[in-house]
């Protein structure tokens, strides 16, 4: 499940843009709003899937639905040529995928405590193959020479088809159904969740979530279509950084597989707070490198950046999914981790195209309409460091290592 769960994102999430500028040649700012898709549809879709499966249906179930309804989405998205419509039908993919991410950490959390599994210590070893799932994706694309093509929806709806069939197999994940004779209007409608808002330092968990949830669609918006552009300087034109910029940054997702193994050690001995905050920093490095870096001589830095995500993505994301597991009731599992993807790939992602194109186009575009790439991402690594100066103020959270198999995040 999790491999397939991201080898349908990494299809086309990364090359999307090569064939958005280079075989359509549609605008920049055009290109900003496709991105904003995830936003918008992880606004509310996964907070009200998350609540759907926490009352009335089954996890797994309504999971497979939704792989089955994207894929038959993006096998239409190939007949698209016009950058409106293509919006609109990438919305309404999205609207379908987005909630799946949480709800497959939902079931995978179901399933591990069932048969009495910490998944502090159980989870990213399972997760991790979801990033291999993303990396053969890419290289699946990128080898089969569909990285500026429509080839690419294809693989990405077969195989988000066949994941939704493979999810009625799973085992069950039922509601909890808890007594709600007397219970508020809220829990009864499954909003309970968002009363996580209450609490001043989930509030605050939520808040600087959104804004890494920005700084990663940066890097997935504009990394491809920055190393192909390499491609107009005669210099590096035939590089294999140009030629093959897919497979080059798939060594992003390698090294995600690396740091998500160890993510239980650093959760353990530093804490949720210090773990984020490396993540911060770790996209200030990211950034920067990016800045500076060219196809010949200054590849190392492109591959230092590429190593340097995987950190950044997982001490977010992954352990960001663990702090709200293990910081919520299991009767608000599948909507707490609605609502923590609602502000990361809703908000975030909203925050980041919309802003980031906006201000490239305005500030950072050439007469020629050429980007400015370094200036871009200069500003970029500037962004994650005023984040992460105010993170390690603002956010308040007590850790004592854990010295068992107790979920260390959980304190506090």
């Amino acid at each position: 499940m999790s491999f397939l769960q991201f080898f349908v994102w990494g299809a086309w999430m990364i090359t999307i843009g090569v064939y958005w500028f280079q075989n359509k040649q549609w605008s920049g700012s055009e290109f900003g709003a496709i991105f904003s898709t995830l936003g918008i549809s992880s606004l509310f879709m996964p907070a009200l899937t998350g609540i759907i499966a926490d009352k009335w249906i089954n996890v797994e179930f309504l999971y497979g639905i939704l792989h089955i309804l994207f894929g038959c989405t993006f096998l239409y998205l190939p007949y698209v040529d016009d950058p409106q419509t293509f919006f609109w039908v990438i919305l309404l993919a999205m609207i379908f995928y987005m909630p799946t991410i949480a709800l497959s950490n939902s079931i995978a959390y179901s399933l591990l405590k069932k048969k009495g599994y910490d998944v502090i210590k159980d989870f990213p070893p399972i997760r991790v193959w979801g990033t291999v799932g993303f990396v053969v994706a890419m290289w699946v694309t990128d080898l089969t020479g569909n990285k500026a093509l429509t080839g690419q929806f294809y693989i990405s709806a077969v195989a988000a088809i066949g994941l939704g069939i493979y999810a009625f197999t799973l085992p069950a994940c039922p509601p909890l159904r808890s007594n709600t004779e007397n219970a508020s209007l809220s829990g009864r409608l499954g909003l309970n969740a968002f009363r996580l808002f209450r609490i001043p330092k989930m509030a605050l968990f939520f808040i600087f979530s959104m804004f890494l949830g920005g700084a990663l669609q940066l890097t997935n918006m504009y990394g491809d279509a920055y190393l192909s552009d390499f491609g107009n300087i005669p210099a590096y034109a035939d590089s294999f950084v140009v030629r093959h910029s897919t497979i080059i940054l798939s060594i992003s997702q390698i090294s995600e597989t690396v740091f998500i193994l160890a993510i239980p050690f650093f959760l353990r001995r530093f804490g949720i707070k210090q773990v984020m905050l490396i993540s911060m920093l770790a996209w200030v490095l990211r950034f920067g490198l990016l800045a500076y870096a060219n196809p010949i001589d200054g590849v190392w830095m492109i591959i230092l950046s590429c190593i340097v995500y995987g950190m950044a993505f997982d001490f977010f994301n992954i352990s960001g999914s663990l702090f709200v597991e293990t910081s919520t009731h299991p009767s608000i599992r599948s909507s707490a981790q609605g609502l923590f993807m609602m502000m990361t790939n809703g908000f975030g992602a909203i925050l980041g195209s919309f802003m980031s194109g906006f201000l490239i186009e305005r500030y950072f575009t050439e007469d020629s309409g050429r980007m400015m790439w370094q200036e871009i991402w200069i500003s970029f690594a500037a962004y994650a460091l005023v984040i992460a100066f105010l993170f390690s103020f603002l956010f308040k959270h007590r850790h004592e290592p854990a010295t068992s198999d107790e979920p260390a995040t959980a304190k506090g």
